[in-house]
């Protein structure tokens, strides 16, 4: 049976507390899993929600701030240490190689997996397209370079049985049709209708910006940081973050059914605070303020 949720590893911003560890996040996509922006700490994080090292398939780095990569060197060795069985992927932004050059090779380990390095660079990029999802990267706004990321799938067929009854198709018919797109003279589109697929959204260290738009448009699933409220919204544009009455916002005008917050400086001990603003701010959809260890389902179909 296939899985989609987020593991959620950490949530805490700059500075971790007692109880929020610095960021990380795991996504189970049906057989895969991408690990994004790996903080210090996240390695025992893993342990502790049950994440093993051969469920990681891809790494995705927003951007070289400790609290998002200082635990990628971990991450790395244990994933050597453990031998996963397959090639794991690296994205991070490509100004920022020799940051995960030093994380990489930060102590000496013996390498027994292949880690390919896929970096990013410029406004927009398509990181890989095949397989169950196209992975993508739209760059944000922050003091250091920094992307965003996006999965889509691809939009596939829903059967609509009435309609194969009407055209008299049953049985193992059903499977020719939906292979070879046409049976005795019936389209595969005249018994069905798209089905959309499924988009997920990461959106972490930002001002509002295109790419944060871009990113968010028509998902499912938008995690997006909030690590500011609305009194203090003049800090979070000198710094390159959102208040969760931006975020709400952004979620609301791209149409977001899940929205997911995190990020949250340690200034504000109430969770709940995050919460009542993104509502008074007019989001109505799913909102989720995350904590450690949660397991938060992508939205179904």
């Amino acid at each position: 049976m296939s899985v989609r949720e987020l593991v959620v590893l950490g949530t805490a911003s700059q500075v971790p507390t007692r109880h929020r560890n610095h960021n990380g996040y795991l996504l189970r996509w049906d057989g895969q899993g991408i690990l994004f922006d790996p903080g210090e700490g996240t390695q025992r994080q893993m342990l502790r929600a049950g994440v093993a090292a051969h469920d990681i398939d891809r790494i995705c780095v927003t951007h070289f701030h400790g609290d998002h990569s200082l635990g990628l060197a971990g991450v790395i060795q244990r994933i050597n240490l453990d031998r996963v069985t397959h090639p794991v992927t690296a994205h991070y932004p490509a100004s920022g190689q020799h940051f995960y050059d030093r994380l990489r090779h930060a102590t000496a380990y013996r390498e027994t997996v292949r880690l390919d390095e896929a970096p990013v660079s410029g406004d927009a990029a398509v990181l890989t397209h095949s397989g169950p999802y196209r992975l993508e990267a739209r760059r944000l706004s922050h003091p250091v370079e920094a992307y965003g990321y996006r999965l889509v799938e691809p939009d596939g067929r829903r059967i609509l049985p009435a309609l194969l009854a009407e055209r008299g198709i049953s049985g193992p018919d059903v499977g020719r049709l939906q292979r070879d797109g046409e049976l005795r003279g019936v389209r595969l589109d005249e018994v069905s209708e798209v089905r959309r697929g499924q988009r997920f959204a990461f959106v972490m260290d930002t001002r509002l910006c295109d790419g944060v738009h871009e990113l968010a448009a028509g998902c499912d699933m938008l995690v997006i940081e909030s690590t500011f409220l609305a009194p203090d919204e003049s800090l979070a544009t000198e710094y390159g973050h959102l208040t969760a009455a931006q975020a709400a916002g952004v979620a609301t005008e791209a149409g977001v059914r899940h929205l997911v917050l995190t990020h949250f400086s340690q200034r504000y001990p109430d969770p709940e605070a995050f919460e009542q603003e993104a509502r008074d701010a007019g989001f109505e959809g799913e909102l989720t303020v995350a904590a450690d260890l949660m397991r938060v389902s992508l939205p179904k179909r």
